[in-house]
């Protein structure tokens, strides 16, 4: 698996991502007697605090603890009960949908662990004590959004085992959006790599015209206009740390500064040499004060 594959959502396009609280946070707070039966129309992600809670999801068995998540997918009959022992079992379920341009489920793309033990805890507990004590009574809130997206990641960070597989689903808008945010995500992790656009298209499963089209068509420009503004962007930050226009410029394979300088001002709205001393400028000014 390659980098873009242990870390699913990295560098994914901002706009290709939509996330949808259904409800405001559960607070939970479970004696022994706690029972549970249901079927949710949309994901829930279930973070234990305290005690221990025992779910089946089918025929699967799963117990939950402290430091612990798990994810109940859409439409899916769960059971749960108190997991024995004198505390409450506490801590905080979301309800949520994550969808992908729009278009498709972005969870249902993905194959990923039903519990996972959070490799982050010490970090994310109280953040997930926060949110859990901050519930909102009626919609959900900016600032839950927020908070939540920061728990989502680190679950699916740690959840997260591949990709589903394409096989007969490759007419499915849901496969087309997510090969689409693969080879974003592709070409904004590695940007200077040499033939990096046509090594990416290789693994499209598309016609490549179709491809083209659909991936303009949600992303707003044709994967070789993304791949040159993602090229730019790392020109924007090495220009940042106090490179020369000239070394920014070939370090990106362009032999003619000048030639460089229009492509970065067609993309950044700004030339080159203009945005590299307003940069060193303001480095000035901050170390003055």
């Amino acid at each position: 698996m390659d980098k873009i594959e242990h870390s699913p959502l990295n560098r994914i396009p901002v706009q290709a991502l939509s996330l949808r609280l259904a409800r405001t946070p559960i607070r939970m707070q479970h004696a022994r007697t706690w029972r549970i039966d249901k079927i949710n129309p949309v994901h829930d992600l279930v973070f234990c605090l305290t005690g221990k809670a025992r779910y089946r999801v089918g025929e699967e068995g799963f117990a939950l603890s402290e430091g612990e998540a798990m994810l109940i997918r859409a439409r899916e009959r769960f059971r749960g009960v108190h997991g024995g022992g004198a505390a409450d079992y506490t801590g905080v379920a979301q309800h949520f949908t994550l969808d992908l341009f729009g278009r498709a489920d972005l969870i249902d793309q993905m194959v990923l662990q039903r519990t996972v033990r959070l490799s982050n805890w010490p970090v994310l507990k109280p953040l997930i004590e926060h949110y859990r004590v901050m519930a909102a009574t009626t919609s959900p809130t900016l600032v839950q959004h927020h908070q939540f997206m920061v728990l989502l990641l680190a679950f699916l960070d740690d959840a997260f085992e591949g990709w589903r597989e394409e096989g007969d689903l490759l007419a499915n808008q849901g496969q087309l959006s997510l090969q689409i945010m693969l080879l974003a995500s592709r070409l904004a992790a590695e940007p200077l790599l040499d033939g990096g656009l046509e090594k990416a298209m290789a693994k499209v499963p598309y016609n490549r015209d179709y491809f083209r089209r659909a991936f303009r068509d949600r992303i707003g420009m044709t994967p070789q206009k993304y791949l040159e503004f993602k090229r730019m962007e790392y020109a924007v930050h090495r220009l940042g740390l106090g490179q020369t226009v000239k070394e920014t410029a070939a370090e990106l394979g362009y032999s003619d500064p000048y030639f460089f300088s229009r492509m970065f001002k067609q993309y950044i709205g700004a030339s080159p040499s203009s945005y590299r001393l307003k940069r060193t400028a303001r480095s000035r000014y901050r170390f003055v004060e």
